[in-house]
């Protein structure tokens, strides 16, 4: 295998697991039933930010900036779901 095939491997795991990291923060938040610690403002600019991503992430003949764009669209929207669905809740 030569060099540039295995930076390419190394790249699109590196791009599956990356937005992985999002699964404990929405476990977190669903475990606490808050997010109280987390800003709206972070939370939307982030979204929005990938949100105006997708269109080059699906467009793109790169692999791994595809499977990132791809993968971490699905989990922050879901990390984007849970801030939202507990951020009202008040606090015992």
């Amino acid at each position: 295998m030569s060099i540039p095939e295995t930076i390419k491997i190394v790249g699109v795991a590196a791009s599956v697991v990356l937005p992985l990291f999002n699964i404990p923060l929405i476990l977190k938040i669903r475990k606490r039933s808050s997010s109280k610690d987390y800003s709206l403002t972070w939370t939307f600019g982030i979204m929005g930010c990938t949100l105006l991503m997708m269109p080059s992430v699906l467009l793109t003949p790169d692999i791994v900036f595809k499977a990132f764009g791809i993968i971490n669209f699905v989990t922050f929207s879901t990390v984007v779901f849970y801030i939202i669905k507990y951020h009202r809740h008040k606090s015992a």
